[in-house]
């Protein structure tokens, strides 16, 4: 699998070099990872990735995010931007605590890719041509299959729907560089 964007290469090496530690060792002394630590790697990317697309969008449309700008029913650019920063930011904390658990996983990916999208609505409203349109409309397809990924039929687990998540995901990387968001 392809990583999403250059911070998240290192974040993700980071990552699995400390999983190997902790991980078991096969009889050839190669680290053994559960299939679950493994699913959260991918549900981990995918978040990191949904929320590098959070920060460069919010910070492309010229919003700057405070924290005390984060109220309940957002209206303002600055507030919905703040709101989606902290809801990207707390996936990433939720996916950083506890054992994996692949569906939680998935949602807490999904939760950043659905913050993704507010702020890529946000870089549009700001942003003109095809280029924006084409980066919103690929942050709500990665954001609905991860949302797919997630729901009850894949439960996290699904290869398939991961794969499509991870395509998807790939795909709103592209589309949010050439807009210039990244």
């Amino acid at each position: 699998m392809s990583e999403f964007h250059g911070d998240q290469q290192s974040h993700g090496a980071e990552q699995q070099d400390a999983g190997r530690a902790q991980a078991p060792l096969s009889s050839h002394g190669t680290a053994v990872r559960s299939g679950e630590e493994a699913l959260r790697e991918r549900h981990v990317a995918r978040a990191h990735s949904a929320s590098a697309r959070t920060r460069g969008a919010c910070r492309c449309a010229g919003v700057e995010a405070d924290p005390a700008a984060v109220i309940a029913v957002p209206t303002e650019a600055a507030s919905k931007a703040a709101n989606a920063l902290r809801l990207s930011a707390d996936a990433l904390a939720a996916l950083a605590d506890g054992a994996p658990d692949p569906a939680a996983d998935a949602r807490h990916a999904r939760n950043a890719a659905a913050a993704s999208v507010l702020a890529a609505q946000i870089a549009r409203s700001h942003g003109t041509g095809a280029l924006s349109d084409a980066a919103y409309q690929a942050a709500l397809k990665a954001s609905q299959a991860a949302g797919l990924a997630a729901g009850k039929e894949g439960l996290g687990r699904s290869e398939v729907l991961n794969a499509e998540a991870e395509a998807a995901e790939t795909a709103a990387v592209a589309a949010a560089e050439a807009a210039g968001w990244l």
